[in-house]
Order: C-alpha cells, then structure tokens, then sequence
C-alpha cells in the first residue's frame, strides 16, 4: 500500500526511529499508525513514544487558591512568543482568568469565554488583547481542584504549574510533594489508578521485548513481571524515589506523616508541541536544593 510522507514523519516524531524504519513498520501494520508505534516498541526500534499533539509553544500557568486553602485552580493561556508571555498586559489576563475559574467553576472553555470580565465577556476581553498585542492569544486549559484536607501549591516560574490534594501531613509536606510532582512529572497517583488495558498492554509489549531475547518461558514471565513493576514505579507518584532524599519513595515518605495524597494536576507550557524544550527537571531541583 502507499505510505504518504506525512505518516512516516508524524510516526518518526512519535518513535525517534529513523525514515525507513517508520515506512516499513506503517507498510506491515497497513498504514495504521497506533499499530505501527506498538510495533516498533515490541522490536525495540522506538526510541520514545512523544506525544503527537500540536498547541501553542509560549505562553503561562497560573494558579489561584481560596482563603481556605481547600479549593484551587490552574489555568493555561498561550501566545506565539515568550516576549508576550511576560509582558505586563498578558500576565494581568491570565491572573484574572485563574481567578474567575476559581470563584466561578466554569464547565468548560466556552463557559468560561461567556464569563462576565472588565465591562463584556472573557471572549471580548482576548479579542480586544489580540487586537492590542498583535499575537494570537487562546486560553487553552484549565481545572479546579478540591481537597477536604491541605492543597499543595508549587508554580516553577511561570510555566509549570501544580496543585495537590493531600490529607495528613503538613503544609510543607503538601508543597514538598507538588515540587515532586512539577519535577518528576508522573501520571498517576498509584497503581491502582492504572487503566488495566493499559497495564495488560505494557506487558504484552514486555512479554515480546523478553521473548525476542531468547529467555526461557518461565525466565520471560520473571522478567515481564520485574520490568512491570519498575515501570508502574516511574510512572506513579509513590512509587518514584523523592526528589529531595532519592532513598525514598514518596509512598514512604507520606506513610511515615500519615499522609496521602488524593490526587494531583500538573499543567506546563506547550505540553506536547515537539520543539527544544529547556531543561524544567534540573530548573525545579537546583532551586530545591538552593532553597
């Protein structure tokens, strides 16, 4: 079948493998590109599954919490260049818009837009910032975030934003942990919030890296197993050495406070656009060990 050029360099982007190799595996999986990274995981030619996604590349997260400390909201509003993102009238915009999701729990990006905002509607007010700035300006996300316990806070400069629901513990154990998960970027809390299909996928991709090693049947389920469980501990909060004593997980640090931690949101910049990132881990964890 024909492969168009766009196929092969969106898997290319998606895998870091080289041309050829991504024209092969889209030919064998019949242009499927889904099936195509899946392949190219299980034969050990993929070097990184990105994310495929395009947004905005510049641009600022903001948060905004309640008296009380038990509600929060983080919000994400992008630009086309930095220059813009830390100017005066763009920073007033996105603090504003943080606010008014958190007094007015919003459905969603529409809702918000309709929202009443200096004299018209959100949606008046971006329009009339675009026409003042000369840049496409476009709230891209947001959520709020409620915790019956403490609410961990951490904003890394202006682009990487978390909030933690956490119970037990104190205020700087609920920052500690939300400086972890700015820096260790997780996807779930634990293991049990694995989608199991995503689970059973992981160890069928194992299963085959195993096999094609030669192991033994019963050596291959052993390592399956072993490569499982240290996938499931770089990919959940508790499970990842604590960035600020690396001999202990954050499970055992919130175990011996008698903490747990609910949930989390972690919102950065431009998440998912394929460009030269700088280095945010080495940012959040110099300033950890300064501070």
């Amino acid at each position: 079948m024909s492969i168009s050029a766009s196929l092969v360099k969106e898997l290319r982007e998606r895998t870091g493998a080289g041309m050829m190799e991504c024209k092969k595996a889209l030919v064998e999986t019949d242009g499927d590109l889904e099936a195509a990274v899946e392949h190219m995981r299980k034969t050990g030619l993929a070097k990184a599954d990105k994310k495929a996604g395009r947004v905005a590349a510049e641009g600022l997260v903001a948060l905004a919490v309640s008296d009380d400390g038990h509600r929060g909201a983080i919000v994400e509003v992008n630009c086309e260049t930095d220059f813009v993102a830390g100017g005066d009238d763009f920073r007033g915009f996105t603090s504003q818009i943080a606010n008014l999701v958190l007094e007015n729990d919003p459905a969603d990006l529409e809702a918000l837009s309709a929202l009443p905002m200096n004299g018209g509607t959100v949606e008046e007010v971006r329009r009339g910032l675009v026409a003042k700035i000369g840049e496409n300006i476009g709230i891209r996300r947001f959520e709020t975030v409620q915790s019956d316990g403490r609410l961990g806070q951490y904003l890394h400069g202006t682009r990487i934003g978390v909030l933690t629901a956490i119970t037990g513990g104190d205020d700087t154990l609920a920052k500690q942990v939300a400086m972890h998960v700015a820096a260790s970027n997780p996807n779930y809390v634990s293991d049990a919030e694995v989608p199991a299909e995503q689970l059973d996928k992981e160890r069928e991709i194992l299963s085959e890296q195993a096999r094609q090693e030669g192991k033994p049947d019963e050596i291959v389920a052993k390592m399956v197993e072993g490569r499982l469980r240290k996938w499931l501990a770089e990919i959940t909060l508790v499970g990842q050495p604590f960035i600020m004593d690396t001999d202990q997980t954050v499970g055992k640090l919130l175990k011996a406070a008698g903490a747990e931690v609910k949930g989390f949101t972690r919102f950065e910049v431009g998440e998912g656009i394929e460009k030269k990132e700088d280095d945010f881990v080495a940012e959040v964890m110099a300033q950890v060990q300064g501070g």
